[in-house]
């Protein structure tokens, strides 16, 4: 399995992310022409060297009509006078004006030459982005205005790694946990921790620890562009490595400046998954079926029945459910809650699985989910069943009717 390893021991920032990703691809230079070319309006990338602690890297320069922005430092020193010293600060000093998540939208679908794969990503990534901002600030989504975030060097960074992540095309993606740093930033509004409101939200579910680095590390467009890549964080897996990339920041500290990112092949997916089994010849369907349902409602993995020949000649029902081992002591409680059986077997099964994935794409009857997967040299996708069913209903189509009108989509 086609699998990247991310190593965010220092943290991660979009420009990083780039820098690091671009080392993995065969012609750099033609990559760094390509995004120059996109239409991301005032932007310029360069691709320059770059060296932490003796290790050689690239650092992508970003500039805004011929300036590269502080904000890009990765440790953000807040205690500059640049224009966005913060997402939450509100103090400008020169051109940029703050942007909506409108205007995001309106520079990544008008301005920018991209494929519809990458510019469902941008705006995903912006909208977790938007989401956190939301919260922190306490206003909807549609009335936040973005400051680092909604620069133009932050779009170039958000849309720099989704087509690297395109180009790259790995079958999954597995990270670190995420180092945030320590201690303090300042911004417009005082002195806040370390992450940053909008980043810890985020970053929320994802492994992340602090450290001696008293300097923030993870910024909320690096979390973001982790937040929406990212299936597993977890230690490296074990994998062949074809190539290795660094990504460096701009500021110097004891250990390396820099996102590692490695590309390799992994050990296709496997997983130990628990089978709980028990037989009943006193239920009705409508028990068995209410069973099943509310035994799927509290997470298992599956659930199914089958009949079957009990004693005295019975015919019984056998409901097997599929959990992971975590789930085990709760799933048997509600077995014996929802059915008549007096016992439960259980079997431990190894799984073979696919990686799977899920894309919402733009179509003539609005936004339709795709189920992705992927590994053991094939790849798969398939439509939605509830997005496409309810388009039916609408319309008044047939079910392979939608399919077929959309099937252009899954490609």
């Amino acid at each position: 399995m086609k699998t990247l390893y991310l190593d965010c021991s220092m943290g991660a920032a979009g420009d990083m992310l780039t820098a690091a990703l671009l080392e993995l691809l065969d012609d750099r230079d033609a990559f760094v022409r390509e995004l120059n070319e996109i239409g991301i309006p005032d932007v310029e990338f360069t691709a320059e060297p770059s060296e932490k602690c003796g290790i050689t890297g690239t650092h992508m320069s970003v500039k805004v009509h011929g300036v590269e922005e502080d904000e890009h430092l990765h440790e953000h020193d807040h205690e500059h006078h640049h224009d966005h010293e913060h997402e939450h600060s509100h103090g400008h000093g020169h051109h940029h004006s703050h942007n909506s998540m409108h205007g995001i939208e309106h520079i990544v679908n008008d301005h920018m030459f991209l494929s519809e794969r990458v510019r469902e990503d941008v705006l995903s990534v912006y909208k977790l982005i938007a989401e956190a901002e939301s919260q922190v600030h306490g206003m909807p989504v549609d009335e936040i205005h973005f400051h680092e975030v909604g620069t133009m060097d932050a779009v170039a960074d958000v849309t720099a790694v989704c087509m690297l992540i395109e180009k790259l095309a790995p079958d999954q993606i597995v990270a670190s946990p995420v180092h945030v740093g320590a201690g303090t930033v300042k911004c417009a509004h005082g002195i806040l921790p370390v992450p940053a409101p909008a980043t810890a939200l985020i970053l929320k579910d994802v492994p992340i620890y602090g450290g001696a680095i008293q300097s923030e590390l993870c910024t909320p467009t690096g979390a973001a562009l982790l937040k929406h890549f990212v299936q597993k964080y977890e230690s490296m897996p074990v994998m062949k490595i074809k190539k290795i990339g660094y990504g460096m920041g701009k500021k110097d500290f004891p250990q390396a400046n820099c996102v590692r990112a490695i590309l390799g092949e992994s050990r296709d997916q496997t997983d130990l998954v628990l089978e709980l089994s028990c037989n009943v010849d006193d239920m009705t369907a409508e028990e068995i079926s209410f069973a099943t349902e509310q035994l799927m409602a509290c997470g298992a993995r599956d659930v199914y029945t089958i009949g079957i020949g009990m004693k005295k000649n019975r015919p019984g029902t056998l409901i097997r459910v599929i959990c992971t081992p975590d789930q085990r002591d709760m799933m048997v409680e509600k077995m014996f809650l929802y059915t008549t059986t007096l016992g439960i077997r259980q079997t431990e099964t190894k799984r073979f699985t696919l990686h799977r994935g899920l894309d919402t794409v733009e179509t003539e009857f609005g936004q339709v989910r795709i189920k992705r997967s992927s590994g053991y040299g094939v790849n798969k996708a398939k439509l939605e069943y509830d997005d496409i069913a309810e388009i039916a209903k609408e319309k008044g189509l047939g079910i392979r009717e939608v399919r077929n009108l959309l099937a252009d989509k899954i490609k």
